[in-house]
């Protein structure tokens, strides 16, 4: 067989004891040799436990976790946490103030003698933008850069996984977007497979690969990021990457459906010929327009959200219950109370109302 470092989790199952509710639920995630996978959902779906139990920490009820050719967890196996050959980068760096920056790449390094053991720590601090640093302490260094020498410990035994535990959540919002890409920047450089476990969407949408939308301790949906947020699996999954307008929607024969923002085209006819549903649009396909405009509903503009690159615009509907949000780039030019028209761009998404979403 020809050794990869493909991760492969099935049937994951786990719950903390008698009574306590159960994490996982059957589990099922790969993550392809190479890739940075996002594992992406809400306070105590079971992302935590995940990782503790692909690096080692826990062990599963039920289920197996198998890297490369690999069974590392599993019914009878459990290799212990220092030969899985994983490395993890933990919050906030989690370095030994006491050792050297690198001497903290080095740590995990056994039974390399000196000379290979500087080398390969002057590479990592290279790899991770940091060259010329081993020789500081870790208390002389900003919260970015001990989370890239972090990234280099992890890196440095040459890993088969890489673990990041939500590494970014200790930096500022200025500094967060540049350590993300010198992080991903590096994995990809050494060709680790990486699991990045966040509950940021934009850091999951941005920096991976794969995101895994974790619900209820079961994938609800592993896909690209584009198509994750293109073609959501339901509703939730859809609401959850990003902002939705969800509408109620009557199917006519000719692949539209009928809503309170108008008829709106569909991605795919739905199977199953189902005659009402819910639509999903995302709020850049809605534009504003004036208030009499042809192929525009009316509307009044009910808040206004400034962001600098863009805005948030909520505009009230008749016939639909809650505002809708309209994301719009450029100069404003309405105001909460003013009426308003509102017309939808491109193809909506129609999910069937108690059934399985429709394929795309």
């Amino acid at each position: 067989m020809t050794d990869t470092n493909e991760l492969h989790v099935e049937g994951l199952t786990k719950s903390y004891g008698d009574g306590d509710p159960v994490v996982l639920r059957g589990l099922d995630l790969t993550v392809p040799t190479g890739a940075l996978a996002a594992v992406l959902g809400p306070s105590g779906c079971g992302k935590t436990t995940l990782l503790r139990i692909v690096a080692g920490f826990l062990r599963a009820d039920a289920g197996t976790v198998r890297l490369g050719n690999r069974v590392v967890g599993g019914p009878g196996v459990h290799v212990p946490p220092e030969r899985r050959r994983i490395g993890i980068v933990p919050q906030e760096g989690a370095l030994f103030p006491h050792l050297s920056v690198g001497h903290n790449v080095t740590f995990g390094l056994k039974g390399v003698d000196r000379p290979e053991r500087r080398r390969r720590a002057e590479e990592m601090l290279e790899l991770v933008g940091l060259a010329g640093y081993g020789d500081r302490m870790p208390h002389e260094l900003s919260g970015g850069q001990q989370q890239r020498v972090a990234l280099a410990r992890a890196l440095a035994p040459r890993p088969q996984l890489v673990l990041l535990d939500e590494p970014f959540n200790a930096l500022d919002s200025a500094l967060r977007a540049g350590v993300r890409a010198d992080v991903r920047t590096a994995l990809r450089a050494t060709g680790a497979t990486a699991v990045l476990v966040t509950h940021d969407q934009q850091e999951a949408l941005s920096t991976a690969d794969l995101v895994a939308v974790v619900r209820d301790g079961r994938v609800a949906q592993c896909d690209t990021p584009q198509d994750l947020y293109r073609r959501p699996a339901d509703p939730w999954v859809a609401g959850f990457v990003g902002d939705a307008v969800l509408l109620p929607g009557t199917v006519d024969t000719d692949g539209t459906v009928r809503t309170a923002l108008g008829t709106v085209p569909l991605r795919a006819l739905p199977e199953g010929n189902p005659r009402t549903g819910t639509v999903l649009l995302r709020p850049e396909q809605l534009r504003l327009t004036g208030p009499t405009a042809q192929g525009a509903v009316r509307g009044t503009v009910t808040d206004v959200c400034f962001y600098g690159h863009d805005a948030m615009v909520t505009v009230a509907v008749d016939g639909h219950a809650a505002p809708v949000g309209i994301r719009v780039a450029g100069p404003l030019r309405v105001r909460p109370g003013e009426e308003t028209g509102v017309r939808v761009l491109g193809e909506g998404t129609l999910h069937r109302d108690g059934c399985e979403p429709t394929a795309l």
